[in-house]
């Protein structure tokens, strides 16, 4: 943990040129945000590809194999007003499949008021929601530009008491194993803790992963290359961590 604190202080001194600082202009806090830095930050390459995470994968994706998707730090500053709207991951990647989980890291102790939420049983629901920019929680792309098969976020906060919401107390070093198609969101940490609130997410995929291409540029912004709609992401971008 302390390995990976130091990482994340390196990375947040060190951004890449995909890194995001999704504060509003004249407020307080930051809401810091990069990835896919594994390849430069030793420790977050030897977290994701040789820690205990990938046979873990495994089991919970029931997957004979794991590729490592992608790393993904986010830092909410002490004070942050910044809410990651709700959302689930899987339309902003590159990447189809069932066979997939999120580990989202925990850095500090954050109470569940200040922390994740997530609506259980949303990655079951058979659809895929239109990506939202977490600066100001509008769509990627309107529904008209999103085309068939993808719709806006519902208004979960409009109607909480009509889902299972889940939330968690969290320490240092917990984690939080999750669908890329389990909606979720989190508030920002002004008035709900003192803290800051910094995390680090693993992404992993399993056999039945494809790349894919979406209406607007995928997040993280992976080329093409040499993937082939519709088959595996069989490249070294995504190294086989467990088999």
């Amino acid at each position: 943990l302390d390995a990976l604190a130091e990482a994340v202080e390196y990375n947040i001194a060190n951004p890449s040129p995909w890194a995001t600082d999704s504060t509003t202009a004249g407020h307080s806090g930051r809401f810091f945000g990069d990835y896919v830095s594994w390849e430069r930050i030793p420790t977050f390459r030897q977290i994701a590809l040789y820690s205990a995470l990938p046979v873990a994968a495994s089991a919970l994706m029931n997957s004979t194999t794991v590729r490592f998707f992608h790393d993904h730090v986010l830092v909410k500053e002490p004070d942050t007003a910044e809410v990651t709207p709700w959302h689930h991951d899987q339309p902003y990647y590159c990447v189809d499949g069932d066979q997939n989980v999120s580990f989202w890291i925990s850095l500090d102790a954050v109470p569940a008021a200040a922390g994740l939420q997530f609506v259980a049983g949303s990655h079951r629901w058979g659809q895929q929601f239109i990506p939202r920019k977490f600066i100001d929680s509008s769509g990627y792309v309107t529904a008209e530009g999103a085309g068939a098969g993808y719709q806006p976020v519902p208004d979960i906060d409009a109607d909480r008491n009509d889902y299972e919401i889940l939330r968690f107390d969290v320490r240092p070093g917990d984690v939080i194993a999750f669908h890329y198609r389990t909606l979720h969101s989190a508030p920002g940490t002004a008035g709900l803790t003192t803290g800051r609130r910094r995390a680090v997410s693993m992404r992993y995929v399993g056999d039945d992963a494809t790349f894919t291409r979406r209406p607007w540029t995928p997040s993280p912004p992976f080329d093409q290359r040499d993937l082939v709609e519709g088959g595996p992401l069989d490249d070294q971008r995504f190294p086989l961590v467990f088999s």
